[in-house]
């Protein structure tokens, strides 16, 4: 009941201000009036589009990062020597401003999806690599040691004990890279793009809208949240055992 509560209590406050300082409609639109405009948005079928894109353009952009990050993560976590040597250029991939690149991957990929995928995947692979790189060595030496032992090959120790054991800063790095993901590939419609929730909200801004503005920002919170808490949920399910899942009992 604490989250209704609070939630309840910012609407409030949101109301409070508009009316005591007699904020202007056009600079923040009390919550009625956004909420008039949501519930008329949600009865256009443009909305459902434009969620569609931006949901399309995470998931694809995000299944990108997940593959790439995993995989490079281990080859990484396991090769010091290698990631000396690519460590400066992937980190140079994420202090680069992404504002900065939009224009370059507009022009390399243009502006439909592909330009907005290839955002989300650059924005949200980098913290599953890392996630990826700490999981891999985190490992028990001892285990190792008994992998060396048992004589396993190198594919049977990745399956066997890198990947089992990495799982939860690997699946750690998932559950944040979500956030990226959906963040990236909302920046990339906002500042390039003529579709999608973020290309609505540009729309919107330019047309003094404001109260759909917020309605707008609203679906993409909902939005946010849905695919945060699937990928969470599915985190959960994946290691019970462990006590980050909130399900591991002791004895």
């Amino acid at each position: 009941m604490t989250t209704p509560l609070i939630l309840a209590a910012l609407i409030g406050a949101w109301k409070l201000y508009t009316v005591v300082f007699d904020i202007g409609e056009l600079i923040l639109p009390p919550p009625e009036m956004v909420w008039t405009a949501l519930v008329d948005l949600l009865g256009q079928s443009m909305i459902y589009e434009a969620t569609y894109v931006t949901f399309y353009e995470t998931i694809v952009g995000f299944g990108i990062a997940v593959v790439v990050g995993v995989v490079l993560g281990i080859v990484l976590g396991k090769m010091r020597s290698v990631e000396r040597v690519l460590s400066p250029f992937l980190v140079a991939t994420q202090v680069v401003p992404k504002v900065a690149i939009v224009p370059l991957l507009l022009l390399w990929f243009g502006f439909g999806l592909s330009s907005k995928i290839f955002m989300a995947a650059i924005i949200s692979f980098f913290v599953m690599m890392q996630n990826t790189i700490l999981g891999i060595r985190s490992i028990e030496p001892g285990h190792r040691d008994l992998m060396r032992v048992i004589q396993a090959p190198w594919w049977k120790r990745v399956i066997s004990l890198d990947i089992p054991a990495a799982l939860p800063a690997v699946l750690t790095g998932i559950e944040l890279g979500i956030v990226f993901a959906i963040t990236g590939a909302i920046v990339g419609e906002y500042l390039g793009g003529d579709e999608g929730l973020g290309a609505l909200a540009t729309v919107m801004l330019a047309a003094l809208r404001t109260d759909q503005l917020f309605a707008v920002v609203i679906i993409m919170t909902v939005l946010g949240f849905l695919l945060y808490a699937i990928v969470a949920g599915i985190r959960r399910f994946a290691i019970p055992w462990h006590e980050s899942s909130g399900r591991a009992t002791s004895l």
